[in-house]
């Protein structure tokens, strides 16, 4: 017989049996708690992220494959920037923007070009600068199929053709198709000339309009009239002088149907009809159809008379008052009997 308490050959297999069931389990809970642990740690991130676009933007209905990236692009059409620079203050929709953006004050430019000396803060920046070395340019307009070196470039020459002209001018009604374009403009209202001629100092509202009048001071006229002998610094210079050999007014007034050579003109011109100002005086308030009326006028505050006569050396403010001076001589009174 067995002794009390002891158990049999089955009972033991039976113990082990239920041993190992509860280890089997208990090791299956332990694993789940650990996936679970898991994936709770990354779920703001991932949010189960399968790498399927499941994430549809109700917006716009871009697709993304985890609902972190989602937030992050929902920004985009809230307009919400919840990451400050420290150094500035300006917003960024993303902390990855922000690190970004902080390069421009630290100076930091990881990404060297390995064909020159030139480093950009961002890889995307050297990827583009690289195809000014290779020449490649896979961004094409549908419309012309012109090349561009990136997707930016190629979106504002769009606009060429579309005729979009997003930023309007408040001082007057021109719009333009470019920001950099209406910053060039703004400087005809205001008077600024930021980029000075080294040899005499005269100021010009655009780097081009500098580079021609340098061209002044080498005597470089590269552009030849074959009608007379005269020479011009530009190729648009020459196709104005040529109209008036040809009489070619092809910029018509809407309005009266006058004829102009070229379209400043006609621009100048059209003020006639519509009574517009768009040139402030800052010291006085009247205002001016015409620059050149503005910088006349700004005389009379400044006392500036440039004009001299060249018989008694009287100064005036314009032309006009020096010539109207010198009268015309009188045939019947200079003759002599």
């Amino acid at each position: 017989g067995y002794k009390q308490g002891s158990c049999t050959v089955e009972q033991q297999q039976r113990r082990k049996l239920k041993m190992s069931v509860c280890s089997f389990l208990l090791l299956c809970l332990d694993e789940e708690l650990r996936h679970k642990k898991t994936r709770e740690k990354t779920k703001d991130h991932s949010d189960g992220n399968t790498g399927e676009k499941s994430f549809l933007c109700v917006l716009c209905g871009k697709g993304f494959p985890g609902k972190f990236k989602l937030n992050i692009h929902m920004r985009a059409h809230t307009g919400e920037k919840p990451f400050s620079c420290p150094t500035c203050a300006k917003g960024f929709s993303s902390k990855n923007n922000l690190n970004i953006h902080m390069r421009t004050h630290t100076g930091q430019k990881l990404y060297a070009c390995e064909m020159c000396d030139k480093s950009f803060s961002l890889s995307s920046y050297l990827a583009r600068h690289m195809r000014t070395h290779t020449g490649e340019k896979p961004f094409s307009c549908p419309t012309c199929a012109k090349g561009f070196t990136s997707k930016s470039r190629l979106d504002i020459h769009i606009r060429t053709h579309t005729g979009d002209k997003r930023y309007a001018c408040e001082m007057c009604d021109k719009s333009f198709s470019f920001g950099s374009h209406l910053a060039v403009h703004m400087r005809t209202h205001t008077g600024e000339k930021p980029f000075s001629c080294p040899t005499c100092s005269k100021g010009f509202s655009t780097k081009d309009n500098l580079r021609i009048h340098i061209r002044s001071h080498m005597g470089l006229k590269l552009y030849n009239c074959e009608i007379c002998d005269k020479s011009f610094s530009t190729g648009s210079y020459l196709a104005h002088h040529i109209r008036a050999h040809t009489g070619e007014e092809p910029f018509s007034c809407p309005i009266c149907s006058k004829g102009f050579s070229s379209k400043s003109r006609l621009d100048i011109h059209i003020r006639t009809h519509t009574g517009k100002k768009p040139y402030p005086c800052e010291i006085c308030d009247k205002s001016f159809s015409f620059s050149s009326h503005l910088a006349t006028h700004m005389r009379t505050h400044t006392g500036e008379k440039p004009f001299s006569c060249p018989t008694c050396a009287k100064s005036f403010s314009t032309k006009g008052e020096e010539t109207s001076l010198i009268a015309p001589t009188d045939p019947q009174t200079d003759s002599t009997d």
